[in-house]
């Protein structure tokens, strides 16, 4: 129950639904959800670990603002696994190919209806469909637990034109993947992962109070 919770309140945080200092209660979340406020309390615990939430005994949990350089080591952290991983998926492209082509085709689809939510997901989805295709996609999840402070960013700017983009970026790391490319998909994905530096000086710009 509690990593119920724990999904639906990150997802809240991410999706700006709680925006950044919101002040929150377990009584609140609790019938927000429909559960009993043990789940809450243990969710709040873990969010405040992962730097979203902040507790104040005897006062009300906030939801913490960004922090700028929580956002640089979160890319940090996923450039240092992504890369490694789109190298083992060039070497051995396999089905890559066809599964990233299909990705892709949602994702467009996604973005024409200026379907923000599900173009987030299908952005994820890529990623971690990386991850299996390499075979480690348990790394996905290590990159999930240390990139909220990224995906709040990156949830701010998503768009239309935002997510073309990204689409055009995607296409890059497919077309060189199913070359066998393995510098150049290492390259497209440095360059794609490089955009949360101006996604966050852009929504720095856009939403000051947002930020630590």
């Amino acid at each position: 129950m509690a990593l119920r919770v724990v999904g639906a309140l990150r997802d809240d945080i991410v999706t700006m639904a709680l925006k950044p200092g919101d002040v929150i209660s377990e009584s609140d979340i609790a019938g927000r959800y429909g559960v009993s406020r043990q789940p809450v309390r243990e969710a709040f615990i873990r969010l405040a670990q992962q730097g979203l939430l902040l507790i104040r005994p005897k006062r009300a949990t906030v939801v913490k603002k960004i922090s700028p350089e929580g956002v640089r080591q979160s890319r940090f952290i996923r450039e240092s696994i992504e890369v490694e991983i789109i190298r083992r998926v060039a070497s051995h492209p396999g089905e890559a190919k066809a599964v990233l082509g299909e990705l892709i085709a949602e994702q467009e689809a996604a973005s024409n209806a200026n379907d923000s939510r599900r173009f987030h997901t299908l952005d994820e989805l890529f990623h971690r469909t990386l991850a299996r295709l390499a075979g480690v996609e348990y790394a996905w999840q290590l990159i999930d637990d240390h990139k909220m402070q990224l995906d709040r960013v990156r949830y701010l700017t998503l768009g239309v034109s935002s997510s073309q983009v990204a689409i055009s970026e995607h296409k890059a790391i497919a077309a060189a993947v199913a070359d066998g490319d393995v510098a150049g998909a290492e390259a497209a994905m440095r360059s794609h992962l490089a955009r949360a530096e101006v996604l966050l000086t852009q929504t720095i710009d856009d939403h000051p109070d947002y930020f630590e």
